[in-house]
């Protein structure tokens, strides 16, 4: 099972850090009460705390497409906005692999489709950062445009253009254009 299989990991990208703090209910009930949860940080209709932003969630799959389904190989967070935090240290997309999946190219294909994403949200660009000895986090990142900017607190920090012209000259910190802040 794909959240298993992280065992003590982190399991960024997949929102399990708004739960209670318990271990998970990998039951159906509640597996469909958490789906529901992440799906309501997505929606900029719900009120949320003042230090959580709205955010969409993925499911990475493996794209096979098979009959049954396809195979749940990870997790993707999209924030639409940054908190100081955020800026610092956690950046508007958040990411993992399950560990049997990882080298094989998920994460890079679906860190484009969020650049495309973000890009409909109106950032003109995102932040992601990594720990500093994650190598293949930042090949992905870098792979995908990511630019360094610098390292804080032991993580790497890259931006990535959601256009292909490039960055506009005023950006608020955010990512968004300084005309649409």
């Amino acid at each position: 099972m794909t959240i298993t299989e992280f065992g003590s990991e982190t399991i960024h990208g997949s929102g399990v850090w708004h739960g209670d703090g318990g271990p998970l209910d990998l039951t159906a009930e509640g597996c469909a009460a958490f789906v529901a949860m992440v799906l309501a940080y997505g929606d900029p209709a719900t009120e949320l705390p003042a230090d959580r932003v709205h955010c969409d969630y993925y499911w990475i799959t493996d794209g096979q497409g098979q009959p049954g389904g396809e195979e749940v190989v990870g997790f993707l967070a999209l924030r639409h906005r940054l908190t100081a935090w955020l800026l610092e240290e956690g950046g508007h997309i958040g990411y993992a692999v399950r560990p049997s999946r990882r080298g094989q190219g998920h994460a890079s294909r679906a860190l484009a489709l969020a650049v495309r994403r973000a890009a409909e949200l109106g950032l003109d660009r995102v932040l992601l950062t990594c720990d500093e000895p994650n190598i293949a986090s930042a090949r992905t990142i870098e792979s995908n445009g990511g630019v360094y900017e610098d390292t804080r607190n032991g993580k790497r920090r890259y931006w990535i253009a959601t256009a292909p012209g490039g960055l506009s000259a005023e950006r608020a910190e955010d990512g968004r254009s300084a005309a649409r802040a």
